[in-house]
């Protein structure tokens, strides 16, 4: 008969033995025999009439480990099912080189396995309302709705050529071509075609530009030209890294092939219109208000997820979880697609060992607090996406809408993101109730600036 026993290794580690004597095996080899010469093609024998012997001689070992393997891993599983253990990804083998199993000499084997068990854990951080998070509410400006208003107006504005420049909103196209600082081209340096906004430049550079013509040129050093964000654009854009300080430090010819100025869209009706299909908006004070909601709707679902993110980076550090670390780097190495060194697990683990710990936090908060999201919850979720991306109102009740929809609800893929973001965004309502929330009042850059934790969960 056989015998499974297990022994504790280590914290949350134990090895498993299983030992398998021939009367576990023995009847299920000739069984494989007799299968195997039945479809046997061997030449020189009619199919189905191979003796056992000669499939024994040919094939014996290879049938012979087989089997035993089999008859291993079907009492290994059956234990780990019985003892009810809540186990990490497979139990690993813990032999290190294969047995010598000869199917001629028949005898007992033993074979040895570890296994990492899942910690129970409690919840600590949402318990009696310890924890207390920052919900920032950002200050829409006046500055903030003109600058969205100005950029819709030139967004849907007419453009004509120019003879030229005469306003920071004037879009020049230019030849970058790589130089000294006295101008002159570098032979074999970087060429490069652009447009760009007249306002992307800094302050100096944009007097320099105004007043010039089509053909003129003004000599820039790139670091000095451009604010952060943008001198990151334009260095990739002529082929280096966003942060490359060398490269920062070149200097460009730039000439000037065409100026396009945008005569700005008026404030009216047909305007607001345009901008909003579904409101009927009559005056610019209502399309001020409109566009004031709108930005308060980002920033407050910015904050939210940054709120979220907040909630999420405590929930996986604060969690007291002890986890078996020797045993998962161990699988990290052999558990993937390809085997690893174990340097490179150890590389890997930090990151491996936070998302594992969000995994085994979320499974549990959803299944203690019964957290569900229904098969016409997912339509509905994904009915939105649809429409926003095919802009709105105007689909709806549409007849290709609903079999666009069965089509891609029948993407494996696709419901399993839709449900992984609708049961997070569930789980994250639910524990933002037993949690304190503090308000607080903030600035737009001063938000975009506050230190962010790196790394996202599935939102």
């Amino acid at each position: 008969m056989a015998t499974v026993t297990r022994e504790n290794i280590g914290l949350l580690n134990d090895k498993i033995t299983v030992k398998v004597s021939q009367e576990d095996y023995l009847p299920n080899f000739d069984k494989a025999v007799k299968q195997f010469s039945k479809n046997a093609n061997i030449p020189g024998f009619r199919k189905g009439m191979v003796p056992a012997g000669m499939v024994k001689k040919m094939h014996g070992p290879a049938i012979f480990g087989d089997e035993v393997l089999k008859t291993v891993e079907k009492e290994l599983m059956g234990y780990v099912q019985a003892e009810k253990l809540d186990i990490f990804g497979q139990p690993l083998s813990l032999e290190k080189t294969a047995k010598n199993l000869d199917f001629a000499n028949p005898e007992e084997y033993a074979f040895e396995f570890e296994v990492g068990l899942k910690p129970t854990f409690e919840v600590t951080p949402l318990e009696n309302n310890k924890t207390t998070l920052t919900r920032y509410k950002v200050a829409v400006t006046d500055d903030m709705v003109n600058d969205e208003l100005q950029r819709l107006q030139l967004k849907g504005g007419k453009p004509s050529e120019s003879e030229a420049v005469s306003t920071e909103d004037d879009i020049i196209n230019v030849t970058f071509e790589e130089a000294d600082a006295k101008g002159n081209v570098v032979e074999g340096g970087i060429t490069k075609e652009n447009s760009l906004l007249v306002k992307y430049f800094t302050d100096a550079v944009q007097a320099e530009l105004k007043g010039k013509k089509i053909n003129d040129s003004i000599v820039i050093e790139l670091g000095k030209s451009f604010d952060e964000q943008r001198l990151g654009w334009i260095l990739k854009d002529l082929g280096f890294e966003t942060g490359d300080k060398e490269a920062a430090k070149k200097h460009f010819k730039l000439t000037i092939t065409k100026i396009t100025l945008v005569e700005k869209r008026e404030l009216n009706e047909e305007f607001f219109k345009e901008v909003y299909p579904a409101d009927s908006i009559t005056t610019e004070e209502a399309f001020r208000g409109k566009l004031k909601e709108e930005i308060a709707k980002y920033w407050d679902s910015e904050s939210r997820n940054h709120m979220h993110n907040d909630l999420f980076e405590v929930l996986v550090h604060e969690t007291p979880i002890e986890l078996p670390k020797d045993f998962l780097k161990r699988w990290l190495q052999v558990g993937g697609e390809k085997p690893k060194t174990a340097e490179e697990a150890e590389k890997e683990f930090p990151g491996f060992d936070h998302q594992l710990r969000w995994t085994l936090i979320s499974d549990k908060l959803v299944r203690d607090n019964k957290l569900e999201v229904s098969f016409e919850d997912l339509r509905e979720s994904a009915k939105q996406k649809v429409l926003g991306y095919y802009g709105g109102a105007a689909a709806d009740g549409a007849e290709w809408l609903d079999s666009y929809l069965d089509r891609l609800l029948q993407d494996e893929k696709f419901v399993d993101q839709t449900y992984r973001e609708m049961i997070t965004a569930k789980l994250f309502d639910w524990a933002e109730t037993k949690v304190k929330v503090k308000e607080e009042e903030i600035k737009a850059e001063e938000f975009v600036n506050l230190p962010h934790k790196h790394h996202h969960h599935e939102h």
